[in-house]
């Protein structure tokens, strides 16, 4: 995996990642596992700047219709889906920032 993904250096996971996965990902993979969690002194809604980004990518990809569900038979199809999601995000916030500068 390490020669398939060699420009991946961090991953950012949740809270519940925590224990000996963090010493996997570093040993095994060669990708520092950084844990995104709440302090816990704080209470009720707190928006964490790492997860937030994450949880807005959910969200641009879940307005594909087919990624609202799991239809996929096998993880290669489901990877074109979520680059044919991407491709149209990114193709439309291209287009909007060209047409706002002109």
């Amino acid at each position: 995996m390490t020669d398939t993904h060699h420009r991946l250096e961090l991953v950012w996971a949740d809270g519940g990642y925590t224990g000996s996965l963090v010493e996997h990902c570093l040993a095994a993979l060669a990708l520092v596992l950084a844990i995104v969690k709440q302090s816990d002194d704080m209470r009720g809604f707190v928006v964490l700047p790492k997860r937030w980004t994450v949880e807005r990518l959910f969200a641009h990809l879940m307005r594909s219709r087919r990624l609202v569900r799991d239809f996929e038979r096998s993880t290669n199809s489901a990877e074109a889906v979520i680059y044919w999601s991407m491709t149209m995000i990114m193709t439309r916030r291209l287009a909007r920032s060209r047409s706002t500068r002109g």
